[in-house]
């Protein structure tokens, strides 16, 4: 990857992320994927390489470091993805990582995994896969998918989980 591809990367994944840029701070940044760290978690995440549409929103896929409320107990890693237009509520979300399909719950623009089980076997999905898609239905009734490349996911991922051990 090229120096400036890189820092127009980096800039791409610094305006999707969440949260004010002040209380940011960038792990590091492979490939697709970026990891960072503010006041409250640690996250991966990228930007689609092909959307299902323009948004008023930027799309992104993330997987975030955060305490388990209902059990009070441990850390997981959690998948959130910004889809890239509005879906229909109906519609079912499901998420192909290589051959493994999930499906996603939420709402008409965040997809989630159902459960914890259901995260952990997304993250372990992640790690060996090239590639994931999200497909779901619009408002008007028409498909969409967004696609993701996973090189650098793995390492933005784990940057992210090490980077909030000590919390």
């Amino acid at each position: 990857m090229t120096r400036m591809r890189r820092t127009g990367l980096l800039a791409t994944l610094l305006l999707v992320a969440a949260g004010p840029l002040a209380a940011r701070e960038t792990i590091g940044v492979w490939r697709s994927w970026g990891a960072f760290r503010d006041r409250d978690r640690c996250y991966a995440i990228a930007s689609p390489a092909s959307a299902g549409g323009a948004s008023r929103w930027r799309p992104f896929a993330s997987v975030a470091r955060w305490t388990e409320t209902s059990s009070g107990r441990g850390l997981r890693a959690s998948l959130h993805v910004r889809l890239s237009r509005e879906r229909d509520r109906s519609a079912p979300v499901t998420l192909t990582v290589g051959e493994r399909r999930f499906a996603l719950v939420g709402n008409g623009v965040d997809a989630f995994a159902t459960d914890a089980a259901s995260d952990r076997a997304i993250v372990a999905a992640l790690r060996g896969a090239r590639s994931m898609s999200i497909e779901t239905v619009g408002v008007r009734g028409r498909p969409f998918a967004d696609s993701y490349a996973l090189r650098g996911a793995a390492t933005a991922i784990d940057a992210a989980i090490l980077a909030c051990a000590g919390r």
